[in-house]
């Protein structure tokens, strides 16, 4: 049983339609990918999920059930526009933001101490948020997300404005999050930290579910049977013409790669059997699109742009 669901959630403000039957499937104990560009409606499902929002038709189920007002202190939820009491001490917000989260006080500061001595910020504790920093500040707002221990935790752009040390420090963080029994769903532009962090994704635009599924399938979907092959070139290569199409080429380091497409049926050995009788080769791997390319595509095919 998925850990959340939606089921064909639709949502509009007067004529503009922000959600249009979208339907996903989040595991549980995984990292799910909400992926899509600016206006596509994400924010307007994450918000739904929170019942921020009311959606206008569609189910959303929590562990196989619909999920009702009580189940929102159950998931940690951080928004893209982040919002701290600026004249506030730092350690007087984090409690006041965790008792909302159903903590008792002593709780609270228990938990508090080990999460401000884990990030090293102890001395953070008494200034006032507006003395910190724009990353400082959202360092103390994970924290009150995941504080409570949520089942569900939902990031929205979690590492905008982090320097990549930080961006590493949370990143390891939402592993060990998911090792320890959480959900994650986490929303974000940046492709390379998709690719390092999510199980599944969907990405939505326009309003619709236009692709979902587990990274390596989606990726295995979208490959163009195109192989990188790094050699010491001995003589000029020479490829039988619509069995193989050399995409790129270039030297480096005394080695020479090429990407070379294998055309109407041809295998990889066919490939190199042409290449080793006059190459020495040092390695042979099959190029996978990255997720961005496949972003890119899918987002400019459905919007009609080359």
């Amino acid at each position: 049983m998925p850990a959340l669901q939606t089921i064909n959630v639709s949502k509009s403000y007067g004529k503009f339609k922000a959600l249009d039957k979208v339907s996903i499937e989040v595991g549980k104990q995984s990292i799910f990918g909400l992926l899509g560009p600016n206006g596509a409606g994400k924010t307007t499902l994450i918000r739904i999920i929170n019942m921020i929002s009311v959606m206008d038709e569609g189910q959303i189920l929590l562990n196989g059930k619909a999920i009702k007002q009580s189940d929102i202190r159950n998931i940690g939820y951080l928004p893209e526009e982040r919002g701290l009491y600026k004249k506030m001490k730092v350690g007087e917000q984090a409690i006041y933001l965790a008792q909302l989260k159903g903590l008792s006080k002593q709780d609270a500061i228990k938990r508090l101490k080990y999460w401000f001595e884990k990030f090293e910020i102890d001395s953070w504790w008494n200034k006032k948020v507006e003395e910190l920093s724009k990353g400082m500040q959202q360092k103390i707002q994970f924290i009150a997300t995941v504080l409570h221990q949520p089942k569900l935790l939902i990031f929205d752009e979690p590492f905008s404005g982090f320097d990549p040390i930080n961006v590493n420090l949370l990143k390891d963080e939402i592993l060990q999050l998911r090792d320890d029994g959480a959900t994650i769903i986490f929303s974000t532009h940046n492709m390379a930290s998709v690719e390092e962090l999510c199980d599944h994704i969907a990405l939505i635009d326009n309003s619709k579910t236009i692709l979902s599924g587990e990274i390596n399938e989606i990726k295995n979907r979208f490959k163009a049977n195109i192989f990188e092959v790094v050699y010491h070139k001995q003589s000029e290569l020479s490829l039988p013409a619509g069995h193989f199409e050399i995409v790129d080429t270039k030297e480096e380091r005394g080695t020479q790669i090429s990407q070379i497409r294998i055309l109407n049926g041809n295998k990889p050995n066919d490939l190199l059997k042409q290449i080793l009788p006059t190459s020495e080769v040092v390695s042979f791997k099959e190029m996978l699109p990255s997720m961005n390319d496949i972003f890119i595509q899918q987002v400019n095919s459905k919007e009609g742009r080359s």
